[in-house]
């Protein structure tokens, strides 16, 4: 929003013109008489309001709504250009109302760029407004739109493996939270407070997620679907820690609901969710049978899925020795598509898993 440091003619005049008022209802919605103001339309810049009459100019402007605040600033803009304004007399405290239409547009391409992870573009569309303003000196729709682009910037270094640390997903999303704490929205409060339970999921503090999720599971500031999502995984995390048994138990029940809800992605995941899972407990053949379900059904459109997917049936071919080698294969082409797209915690993961068959089953030849 605009904010006038110093009134004249040419300020006043932009704004009537902003509020689409004639000469003689601009008098009347500011008090004054109609020679003032036609005073100010002749004289512009070099004549000034008495100061009760810039107090009197700043109230109209501050009770503007954002199209007037626009138009006031558009109206300004091309007077400089026309070399009616010798000076700068104005800022904006924030975006002007334009930008904020920018600004969601662009968080809008994030989501896209996220999701096929291409993390350097959404890095540059984040940081053109995380670096740009200061939430503090933001109105409510600039900080709203800050705290999601934190909460988006906390995605793309969770997606990176930057889960700990100053310049982590945790972080991040704890400064998100802040923000949408305090514009008292409950529900994206409770999305990251999800995303948090994520983090010390994958910061290996598999019980505290564990309660976490358990508690989101059933948290009414969510949408169902999220609290089913949460309910799964509360079942990953269990899998995790070795009780694989109870875990598909509470994965059977979050994929029947979202069945319910009639979405398939979900739907897909939980299936590769439920074969790691009862891989865990060593029944392969039903791991195979769930995992088929999750590779025929689900959309890898995206490196992050295709590497997950990839990684829990390779995970689960390790575990049978008459196709081992083929787990190896599958692996070994899911690292290099997890090295390609930066994915580092999913590259660690399958690491780990091809380490940890080798000291079971020797070194791989």
């Amino acid at each position: 929003m605009a904010t006038v440091h110093h009134w004249t003619g040419l300020e006043a005049r932009a704004l009537r013109l902003a509020l689409r008022l004639s000469v003689r209802a601009f008098a009347q919605h500011l008090g004054v008489g109609v020679r003032t103001i036609s005073k100010w339309e002749k004289l512009l810049a070099t004549t000034e309001p008495r100061q009760d009459t810039q107090a009197i100019l700043d109230t109209a402007l501050a009770r503007s709504d954002i199209a007037v605040h626009r138009r006031f600033e558009t109206f300004l803009s091309e007077a400089g250009r026309h070399g009616q304004c010798s000076g700068r007399r104005i800022t904006s405290s924030g975006p002007r109302a334009w930008e904020y239409e920018t600004w969601t547009d662009d968080l809008d391409r994030t989501v896209v760029a996220l999701s096929r992870q291409n993390f350097t573009f959404a890095d540059n569309l984040l940081n053109r407004w995380l670096t740009r303003f200061d939430p503090a000196e933001l109105d409510d729709k600039g900080r709203y739109l800050a705290a999601r682009s934190t909460a988006l910037m906390g995605d793309l270094q969770r997606d990176q493996g930057a889960v700990l640390g100053p310049l982590s997903a945790q972080h991040s999303y704890a400064g998100a939270r802040s923000l949408f704490t305090q514009l008292d929205i409950p529900r994206r409060i409770a999305q990251l407070d999800l995303s948090l339970a994520v983090v010390a999921e994958m910061s290996g503090k598999l019980e505290i997620a564990a309660r976490h999720y358990e508690t989101l599971a059933v948290d009414d500031r969510l949408s169902r679907r999220d609290r089913a999502r949460a309910q799964l995984w509360v079942g990953t995390a269990l899998s995790k820690g070795g009780n694989n048994g109870y875990a598909a138990r509470v994965m059977l029940a979050a994929t029947r609901e979202f069945e319910e809800l009639a979405e398939p992605d979900d739907w897909s995941v939980a299936h590769q969710k439920l074969a790691l899972a009862h891989r865990g407990v060593g029944d392969i053949s039903q791991a195979l049978h769930f995992i088929d379900i999750a590779r025929s059904t689900g959309t890898a459109d995206s490196p992050m899925q295709q590497v997950r997917l990839d990684t829990a049936h390779g995970h689960i071919l390790l575990s049978d020795p008459a196709t081992r080698d083929d787990g190896l294969h599958v692996l070994d082409d899911a690292a290099k598509l997890a090295a390609k797209f930066g994915l580092s915690h999913q590259f660690r993961s399958i690491e780990g898993i091809r380490m940890t068959s080798e000291g079971a089953s020797g070194p791989r030849r």
